[in-house]
């Protein structure tokens, strides 16, 4: 997992560098961009779910 990570963050970073010499964004900017704030929205959405059962399985009284 960590190999592919790497893989696109190199790809994300040439791309953003060759982005600022055209002085336009590529598709795989938007493409990577996108991927990594689904990924982020997955993993909030999984904490906030895995939070709330713990939060709903205590014995309050």
């Amino acid at each position: 997992m960590k190999e592919y990570f790497n893989y696109y963050w190199i790809r994300f970073t040439a791309s953003r560098e060759a982005d600022t010499e055209a002085g336009e964004v590529s598709a795989t900017t938007v493409v990577m961009a996108a991927a990594l704030i689904a990924l982020a929205i997955a993993v909030g959405a999984t904490i906030t779910s895995r939070v709330k059962d713990k939060a709903n399985t205590l014995n309050l009284g």
